[in-house]
């Protein structure tokens, strides 16, 4: 079935930015927490520009109407200097979810029209141990 209604929207916290700090020879993990502001039920999945660098669990789900989700985000050690971060960024993507879904089912491909909407989230690194980015 075609969806005639756009999803509704959903906010981020931190809304447009994480930041990784040195050193890069370990691992580090941030959240981020996703919440469905809309009316209705949305599915959603989590791209990344760099899979072997970021990783991020859970990578889909569902959430009801005003339900939030806290993804955590972790960046895998690698030599700074070494490769390029500057493109480095995060996209949730979510759709409307009909109500009898599964909360862990993915929603299959179509022949019809259906209204995806997204949200990207940049993420960056710094050698200045002070600064953290929330």
């Amino acid at each position: 079935m075609a969806q005639s209604v756009p999803p509704g929207d959903i906010q981020t916290q931190p809304n447009a930015k994480i930041v990784f700090n040195a050193p890069y020879d370990d691992k580090h993990t941030y959240h981020i927490k996703v919440i469905n502001s809309s009316a209705r039920r949305i599915g959603y999945g989590i791209k990344t520009t760099n899979m072997k660098r970021l990783g991020v669990d859970p990578p889909c789900g569902v959430l009801d109407p005003k339900e939030a989700v806290l993804l955590a985000v972790s960046c895998d050690a690698f030599a700074f200097g070494q490769e390029d971060t500057n493109n480095d960024r995060i996209t949730v993507e979510w759709t409307n979810t009909p109500d009898g879904a599964a909360s862990n089912s993915v929603v299959s491909g179509s022949k019809e029209t259906e209204w995806f909407a997204a949200r990207t989230c940049q993420s960056s690194t710094t050698h200045n141990w002070s600064q953290l980015m929330y």
